[in-house]
């Protein structure tokens, strides 16, 4: 989760590619025998949330043998690096999970996933799931995954007690009331101001300073084919970017995203801005969680600028195509796209789910909150580049090398360059 298109292949990865080779479609038949899994679902929650659904689909499927093949470790790279090893080797699990958006493309230009428009139709997802939702995991009018949740990235996790302390009565609601909030937490209180982790934990707040600063339409046009990545207007965001990592401590690196979340609740540090699994490492208790209390050692909003906006990211499933059990396959994407396999997943996950009819009594909490911004009529959507919606894998790569040097030289345009380069040489 941590640690990736019509409206958006049209947004994020243009129409360029011609998938020779990746007819097929999806429907039916195959071998139901079984069905291997993939996934990298280990840690606390995810792993409950898929035995859940596991323990539900052999239930429904008792001459269906399942067989759980997660992979631990580095929050999908290692999982990533197993799968791609065994797709070149024509190997391929019946199932694999990836990040729903431009994250599967390199899977869909080497033709080893299968659309599943059919499947869709079949099982009338089109209706169950959000049009915008639709839209930005479409490509050149295909399909190529199904959603099982929704995780959102532009959340603000602040410390009320440091806040008061420093005299700020509401959390900032744009990019210039944050900078203003961070110096004013520096001065008043002695806290970090804002507390950062590993390098990625700077692309993803980029990501969230970007959508701030420019708004959602001219975010989502970034990654359009022929996005301006040196418009004033990205240079005021990056400028600002470099304003607000002023406020990050020098030794953020050395500590993941549950360091840098953990200072806020533990009233070491006055904000982080994280995507929404912090939140069920806040209130879990121990030994998966930290046993804290909403409203009292936390509190949350929307990332500074970003109100109405719902900057998403999803676990998905894909179709391999020459998948071993194909049938069994079928059977695995029907369950984690039903309403009930995704409301038996997503309360233990910590996410909600994609679907629009889904049981709104079982997420309380931030759960409550997230899903009713999520529903809510007129709300934007905006992908998270660094968790797979509109950038494929190199352009991320790119992008993370760029955030690296900045990181050492600090350096606004050279920033800005090599995010212009990035996109042009990743022109989807």
């Amino acid at each position: 989760m941590r640690g990736r298109w019509k409206a958006i292949a049209a947004v994020a990865i243009g129409g360029a590619l011609a998938l020779s080779g990746c007819g097929g479609g999806d429907d039916g038949g195959g071998d139901s025998s079984e069905v291997e899994v993939f996934s990298w679902w280990t840690g606390p929650g995810e792993a409950d949330g898929l035995k859940a659904l596991q323990a539900d689909f052999e239930k429904k499927n008792p001459g269906i043998k399942f067989t759980n093949a997660a992979i631990a470790g580095g929050s999908g790279t290692q999982a990533q690096a197993v799968l791609a090893s065994r797709l070149q080797n024509r190997k391929p699990p019946d199932s694999f999970q990836g990040h729903a958006g431009a994250e599967l493309l390199d899977y869909i230009k080497a033709g080893q996933i299968e659309p599943l428009d059919s499947f869709y139709e079949e099982n009338n997802l089109k209706q169950a799931y959000p049009q915008q939702l639709l839209e930005q995991i479409t490509y050149q009018g295909k399909i190529y995954s199904v959603p099982v949740n929704i995780h959102r990235s532009n959340v603000l996790w602040y410390n009320p007690k440091i806040l008061e302390d420093a005299g700020i009565s509401a959390p900032p609601a744009s990019i210039a009331e944050f900078i203003t909030a961070l110096k004013a937490v520096k001065d008043k209180t002695g806290k970090v101001p804002l507390s950062l982790g590993a390098q990625w934990t700077a692309d993803h707040l980029l990501e969230n300073v970007l959508l701030g600063d420019l708004g959602t339409d001219a975010y989502n046009a970034l990654w359009k084919p022929g996005g301006d990545w040196s418009s004033p207007a990205v240079t005021k965001a990056l400028t600002d970017f470099a304003e607000i990592m002023k406020y990050t401590t020098a030794e953020a690196a050395s500590t993941d995203w549950q360091g840098a979340s953990k200072a806020v609740v533990d009233g070491k540090a006055a904000f982080n801005i994280m995507g929404d699994w912090a939140y069920g490492y806040f209130v879990n208790p121990a030994p998966n969680g930290l046993g804290k209390k909403p409203d009292t050692d936390f509190k949350y909003a929307a990332s500074p600028g970003t109100e109405g906006t719902y900057m998403w990211l999803s676990d998905s499933f894909t179709l391999p195509r020459d998948a071993p059990h194909r049938g069994g396959a079928l059977a695995w994407l029907k369950q984690v796209s039903s309403k009930e396999g995704q409301d038996i997943f997503n309360p233990k996950k910590g996410s909600i789910p994609a679907r629009k009819d889904a049981d709104k009594s079982l997420y309380k909490g931030y759960l409550e909150y997230a899903f009713n911004e999520w529903n809510k009529p007129g709300v934007k959507l905006a992908g998270s580049f660094w968790h797979g919606v509109y950038s494929n894998k190199k352009w991320h790569t790119d992008i993370d090398t760029a955030v690296g040097l900045f990181l050492q030289d600090r350096n606004v345009g050279k920033l800005q360059q090599a995010l212009v380069t990035a996109a042009k040489s990743n022109a989807q």
